[in-house]
């Protein structure tokens, strides 16, 4: 059974930081490409990040330059590291994993990103 657990999600003032996390199981974690959607209330999910198994990063330009993707193999965890936070990045933010294309496999339950004024 897969599963994809997110955490780091929490309450922020504009300009801070935060660090989410996805702890993956069930899957051979090394081979599979992650990553990173969130859904602002009333908005559809969007890309924020993605990262292959060779390390290669992806980044919605909404981002770029604000949010870092990593991943730790020997953990089976995926990082997202999200610096100068605005309340435009508010939202639930997912963990996936395995593209099949059109769209990822597996999906966590989300954690909620909330970046006050």
């Amino acid at each position: 059974q897969v599963q994809l657990v997110e955490s780091g999600g929490g309450l922020v003032q504009a300009g801070g930081s935060l660090q989410l996390s996805c702890a993956a199981s069930g899957i051979i974690f090394s081979i599979n490409v992650m990553a990173w959607y969130r859904q602002a209330p009333g908005k559809q999910r969007e890309m924020v990040a993605t990262i292959t198994p060779g390390g290669n990063t992806n980044y919605a330009d909404s981002v770029q330059g604000r949010f870092t993707i990593s991943r730790a193999n020997a953990k089976s965890t995926v990082y997202l590291q999200m610096n100068s936070l605005k309340p435009e990045d508010t939202g639930v933010y997912y963990c996936a994993a395995h593209w099949t294309g059109p769209d990822y496999r597996y999906w966590g339950q989300g954690t909620q990103v909330t970046v006050s004024s």
